[in-house]
């Protein structure tokens, strides 16, 4: 038995693999910053984002919803001089717009879990058998694009159809541990007891 492909190239995705891949997550700040950090992914590596992630924690107050959206033109003019994160602008601004928007979540869904994991893929429609060229050529589903349009028709950026992707894989909304590796039957076991959050 071997881990997935995509992670053996350093020991910081390793361990991100084993401890946190595909685990599935129900509290709101841990989903908040996993959106953001896909969004500070894109068109970069995940590698790059993960060995900035505490430093992002650190400069986005631990990703707590609340704080993010009084986050202000200063606080974006502060982050854009941080080195130790992603200083796109479009990003940062971005960033606390979401969390403003996220507020309302939780009148309207319940939770932000409880919004995202509504998109949870009926295990049906997943492939039989989950080999690397399988998982190579699948960016997107039908459940990332709904989620994604969802985001954007409340005013949510940089949440296209395959940031929304990676961010279902990372969080457990889909298992995409590769047959045989032996992180697939962890998260198959922590899914089946999750009680999705309503």
């Amino acid at each position: 038995m071997s881990r997935c492909p995509w992670c053996l190239g350093a020991p910081d995705y390793v361990a991100y693999h084993d401890d946190e891949g595909g685990h599935p997550v129900t509290d709101d700040t841990r989903l908040f910053e996993k959106l953001a950090l896909e969004g500070f992914q894109a068109g970069l590596s995940w590698l790059t984002i993960l060995r900035k992630r505490e430093r992002f924690r650190r400069a986005f107050a631990g990703f707590d919803v609340a704080r993010v959206a009084r986050f202000t033109p200063a606080t974006v003019e502060r982050l854009r001089r941080d080195a130790g994160i992603v200083r796109h602008r479009g990003k940062i601004e971005a960033t606390i717009g979401n969390a403003r928007r996220a507020l309302a979540l939780p009148e309207e869904a319940g939770s932000l879990a409880a919004f995202v994991w509504r998109f949870e893929p009926d295990p049906a429609t997943r492939p039989a058998r989950l080999t690397w060229d399988v998982l190579r050529t699948t960016a997107t589903s039908p459940e990332s694009v709904a989620l994604s349009r969802e985001f954007k028709r409340r005013g949510w950026r940089f949440v296209g159809p395959t940031t929304v992707y990676a961010f279902m894989q990372a969080m457990g909304l889909v298992n995409d541990h590769v047959e045989g590796c032996p992180a697939r039957a962890v998260v198959a076991a922590k899914r089946a007891r999750l009680a999705v959050p309503r």
